[in-house]
């Protein structure tokens, strides 16, 4: 089976992204990978503020990679990390999430 005709974990991505970008990214350094994640953010923002919806995909996937990536780097397991949000929402313990609405 195909990659794309099926999901993908967490971990597994954070293994893809590692095995194809950590050696160029551990050269670029932390700060400079950060930096490249928030330009990829604002192209997501670009994106969502000007409703490019065919561009969607391809931007939080971006991010994604780019998140990920970071988090290698500095030695951050996502699939841990993800482990965070499992009973639901961390601050009441909800799901749906009950906290105040910030805006």
């Amino acid at each position: 089976m195909r990659q794309q005709e099926r999901g993908i974990g967490i971990g597994e991505f954070q293994k893809i992204i590692a095995d194809a970008y950590f050696e160029r990214d551990s050269k670029r350094g932390v700060q400079a990978t950060f930096m490249w994640f928030v330009e990829e953010v604002g192209e997501l923002a670009r994106a969502i503020k000007h409703a490019e919806e065919d561009r969607l995909k391809e931007e939080f996937a971006d991010v994604l990679a780019w998140l990920v990536s970071l988090a290698t780097l500095l030695g951050v397991d996502m699939e841990e990390a993800a482990m965070r949000y499992l009973n639901g929402c961390p601050k009441c313990g909800s799901t749906p999430c009950v906290c105040p609405m910030r805006m």
